[in-house]
């Protein structure tokens, strides 16, 4: 697992789509959805840390951003 498409795709084995128009907000619910799946044990512990930091490097970046323009 390399990037949020990857996260995408393996939230969508398991029936979730997200799509808000909010950037940050889909991050944070795949976060949720990730720590979800993990709980009950469907995905692996290395799937659930690198799709954990692969979202919160991403939300950063993206807060980095918007704190820059405003």
């Amino acid at each position: 697992m390399k990037t949020i498409y990857d996260i995408q795709q393996l939230l969508k084995r398991y029936g979730t789509f997200i799509y808000t128009g909010d950037r940050i907000g889909d991050f944070n619910l795949m976060e949720i959805e990730i720590d979800e799946l993990y709980q009950m044990r469907f995905i692996e512990v290395k799937e659930y840390q690198m799709a954990k930091l692969l979202l919160k490097r991403e939300i950063n970046r993206l807060d980095g951003q918007k704190g820059a323009t405003d």
